[in-house]
């Protein structure tokens, strides 16, 4: 692992063995967390997810947290939606619960890697002002 330079967040290589063991290691603690929200009684069944796959984006870039986000689904399905620990056909509730993790969770690696490319771009100095541009031609 490198550190970034700014906000000292380590950065581990996105197609890296250690980015992949980093997104299992993220969702088997977002599991444990989901599993003490449903033994509290929250029927969220991917809430504990979103945060991991956020910081995942941001630490181990892109391919991790889809990889995250791809394991994620078919573990709650088949250990937090009841019956639990059995993998049965979906309810249409199920279907939107699914659905809509999945668009969040494009939706935040998205963001995720937008915020790793311009922590990068911060730490290489940032954008180089040129000394003419399009804008002030005075042509």
């Amino acid at each position: 692992m490198r550190r970034a330079g700014l906000f000292g967040v380590p950065r581990v290589r996105p197609w890296s063995w250690q980015a992949f063991l980093l997104g299992f290691v993220v969702v088997a603690m977002s599991a444990a967390l989901q599993g003490i929200c449903v033994a509290l009684g929250a029927k969220l069944y991917f809430a504990a997810f979103l945060p991991g796959l956020f910081v995942l984006g941001i630490v181990a870039g892109t391919p991790a947290a889809a990889f995250a986000a791809l394991l994620a689904v078919p573990l709650v399905w088949w250990a937090f939606m009841q019956p639990v620990f059995e993998f049965n056909s979906l309810t249409s509730a199920h279907t939107d619960s699914i659905n809509q993790f999945c668009l969040l969770a494009v939706l935040l690696i998205g963001l995720a890697d937008l915020c790793r490319d311009t922590m990068a771009m911060i730490s290489r100095g940032g954008l180089k002002r040129r000394s003419e541009s399009a804008a002030t031609n005075s042509q």
